[in-house]
């Protein structure tokens, strides 16, 4: 019993890490590049907006779904509508400047 609280406990503090502090005023939240939509900037809209707590540093799934080849099973709208909309899961509106939208879209469609 011990286990399981613990285990959602750690979920919830993951979940609700990912969630927040994504000042837009802040220096520490702009990502370098940002205003360019590219697969190469996608990369770091990942890391900046927190993406990698619940979908790992390597796309390799951690409380969040395996990404490796989403690009193989989602097209660019498909993946573009769970970032701006979430999933009964995933919390929507986790990237919100549409120059950073695109360019993590377009990173994360070329993941096959």
């Amino acid at each position: 019993m011990k286990k399981m609280l613990l285990t959602a406990g750690f979920s919830m503090v993951l979940l609700l890490g990912a969630c927040g502090g994504n000042e837009e005023n802040s220096e520490e939240a702009r990502v370098p590049g940002a205003g360019q939509a590219s697969a190469e900037d996608g990369e770091a809209v990942y890391r900046a907006s927190s993406c990698f707590s619940c979908h790992g540093a390597d796309l390799e799934g951690a409380s969040g779904p395996n990404l490796q080849e989403v690009g193989s099973r989602l097209d660019r709208e498909q993946i573009r509508t769970i970032i701006v909309d979430g999933t009964n899961v995933m919390p929507g509106g986790m990237v919100e400047d549409p120059k950073d939208l695109d360019a993590l879209v377009e990173w994360l469609s070329e993941q096959k």
